[in-house]
């Protein structure tokens, strides 16, 4: 069982203090996808964001803290995005929900692929990261699906959003490995809408 990731040690109000963490997180930001996680340490952090060790430390007492802080704000980006795409569902047919939603998923996944990667796949992550993760993901799908829940085919509201979002996250971490491009080029949309409306939706309702 992993270890859980120590948190930032204070959350920033002032504008000059945001300001600063903004820098701290943006530096992080390049040093993992420029540099690569190997050379990912305080020190460099801090020299590229241009602030003193101590001041990074006021923030982030370790190495786990400016990881998981780094980590948090990415996922909220992504979440930031999809919700985007998902505003004004509430007249929609089941069909376009559907494919808002994996539109809203594409366009959040796309959002810095390579952290996403790095940070998935060679960070050390806390089970409790990792739960969040896929929470966002679950809770995003269920609020939508629910609207629609009389057009399902499946009868399990909770099981189906752990089948469509685990399914969707494994095919999407290699997507984002060995194929990035298809994030955006459509193709992956489509094939994304014939498999879910073919395992989601009844007969009667395509």
């Amino acid at each position: 069982m992993t270890k859980p990731l120590q948190k930032p040690r204070k959350l920033p109000k002032q504008e000059r203090s945001q300001a600063t963490v903004s820098s701290i997180l943006i530096a992080a930001t390049r040093i993992l996808t420029e540099e690569g996680y190997d050379k990912f340490n305080t020190n460099r952090v801090a020299e590229l964001a241009g602030v003193s060790v101590g001041s990074l430390y006021q923030y982030f007492p370790n190495k786990a803290a400016l990881l998981y802080a780094l980590g948090e704000h990415h996922a909220n980006e992504m979440e930031r995005l999809a919700q985007h795409h998902l505003e004004d569902l509430g007249d929609r047919s089941i069909l376009e929900v559907l494919q808002q939603i994996i539109k809203a998923v594409l366009a959040a996944y796309a959002v810095n692929p390579k952290l996403y990667r790095i940070l998935h796949q060679q960070v050390p992550r806390s089970e409790e990261m990792q739960k969040l993760d896929d929470a966002r993901i679950e809770q995003m799908l269920h609020a939508f699906l629910a609207l629609h829940r009389d057009q399902l085919r499946p009868q399990n509201l909770d099981i189906t959003v752990f089948i469509i979002s685990r399914t969707i996250k494994a095919l999407l971490y290699d997507a984002i490995a060995d194929r990035p491009n298809l994030l955006k080029n459509g193709e992956l949309e489509q094939e994304l809408m014939r498999m879910l409306s073919s395992y989601l939706m009844s007969p009667n309702s395509l």
